[in-house]
């Protein structure tokens, strides 16, 4: 009987030497350095030590080999010095690009998106989040398999597992496939334990964190919830999304999610899997996009948070701009040019405790905004579900009567769907 083989794992020397290869393209408007830096943080993130760095400014790319000859030749030379395991090229290679740079450099070549795959297998906590990124991963790595790819370990035993004829490549291609296949179906019955979970939180207003990673994104979280959400001066050091209920000095029920942060040039394929991850995003009534005013690049930043937010579909809900670690910047000027161009944003730092009631009373205004009148009359009998009634809605008004009980009630989003648990849909439908 033919026997398959274990699924991929991953492995790492503790210290794995690293080149850095930065590149400037025509049209992009950020700049090589700072691109180049956050590279340098990612790849530092995914435990990698960084030893040298190339950078080319290229009018056209190379098909076969991205950079021209010249500077292949270049980090040819830097390899042979500095004997590193690992290049790590700033851009998104082709398969074939990857293939005739690893035959040229004779060591294992890695692009941006590969070494982000790398850090959010690393972060993995839940089963949803290792699903999600295994299934990236994997749908990254099939077009791109080569003999180099030795960091995709095998644990094989038994006689009879290649066909004849077949090439190790293609017995590792096909289990790849049968592994993406499991792991689909595998995420299909988790979006649907999703889903359930999501509707018993109809009814109740959900705002969502969003931004470029490391904005500061799980210190806001903590300091509107009182939550301990893991904090670390590190990129993607959140990545399963955290819900929580707004409490400090908050008058009504809603609903905070900390998401995984953005970047740039992130993988198509780990968007794709992070679908049920975003679709917590999706159900939000509002968005609170998180930007690190300090940061140089901070503009580009925004607008790759929004250039994402389109993708995944999501511009169409309400966003409040929070320009957060008001505190690291010494320019004062550029401060205000940013509350010239963003006259609405509201200006925050967490580590300071400064700005954060400002947005506290900027959601309870969104909040009231949504809220919409609603008559309720009930039996002196059901008194009892008032209580309940209050904890997602506003109670305006109690006027006990006689013969019944009328409520002048303001529901937020999705207000009489909770009242449904409650009351009867005859009753819902007698009072609307």
């Amino acid at each position: 009987m033919k026997q398959e083989s274990a699924p991929f794992t991953y492995s790492k020397p503790t210290s794995t030497k690293a080149i850095l290869v930065g590149v400037k393209l025509p049209g992009d408007i950020s700049s090589a350095g700072i691109s180049l830096e956050e590279l340098t943080g990612l790849a530092v993130t995914a435990e990698y030590d960084p030893v040298a760095e190339l950078t080319q400014r290229l009018n056209e790319i190379n098909p076969k080999t991205f950079l021209g000859s010249g500077k292949v030749e270049e980090l040819k030379q830097a390899v042979l010095h500095h004997s590193p395991e690992v290049v790590v090229f700033d851009e998104e290679l082709s398969p074939r690009q990857n293939r005739e740079l690893e035959k040229i450099l004779k060591c294992r070549v890695i692009d941006r998106p590969w070494l982000i795959l790398e850090i959010f297998s690393h972060h993995a906590r839940t089963r949803e989040a290792k699903t999600q990124v295994e299934l990236a991963r994997l749908k990254y790595a099939l077009p791109r398999l080569t003999k180099m790819w030795g960091h995709l370990s095998r644990q094989r035993g038994g006689i009879g597992m290649k066909d004849v004829g077949e090439t190790q490549i293609q017995l590792d291609q096909r289990m790849i496939r049968n592994e993406i296949h499991k792991l689909e179906k595998k995420l299909k019955q988790i979006d649907r334990e999703k889903k359930t979970q999501r509707k018993s939180r109809q009814g109740t207003f959900k705002v969502a964190l969003v931004g470029y990673t490391n904005v500061g994104k799980s210190s806001l979280m903590n300091k509107l919830t009182g939550a301990d959400t893991l904090v670390e001066n590190k990129l993607f050091a959140t990545l399963d999304p955290t819900v929580r209920k707004i409490k400090k000095n908050f008058p009504y029920p809603v609903l905070l999610s900390d998401t995984v942060g953005l970047i740039n040039k992130l993988p198509h394929d780990l968007v794709a899997s992070f679908k049920s991850t975003l679709d917590e995003v999706r159900d939000a009534n509002l968005l609170i996009h998180v930007v690190d005013i300090s940061h140089p690049e901070y503009i580009n930043q925004l607008q790759t948070t929004d250039d994402l937010l389109v993708q995944m579909e999501m511009d169409e809900i309400e966003v409040i701009l929070v320009f957060n670690k008001i505190d690291s910047i010494e320019d004062i000027e550029k401060l205000e040019k940013a509350h010239e161009k963003f006259p609405s944003a509201i200006c925050i730092s967490c580590k300071k405790d400064e700005g954060i009631d400002a947005l506290r009373q900027k959601i309870i205004s969104q909040y009231e905004k949504k809220l919409s009148p609603f008559q309720l009359e009930l039996e002196h009998s059901q008194a009892g579900l008032i209580s309940q009634i209050r904890k997602f809605a506003l109670i305006v008004k109690e006027d006990y009567k006689e013969d019944r009980i009328c409520l002048s009630l303001r529901l937020p989003p999705g207000g009489k769907a909770k009242l449904k648990f409650i009351l009867s849909p005859q009753e819902i439908s007698a009072n609307g």
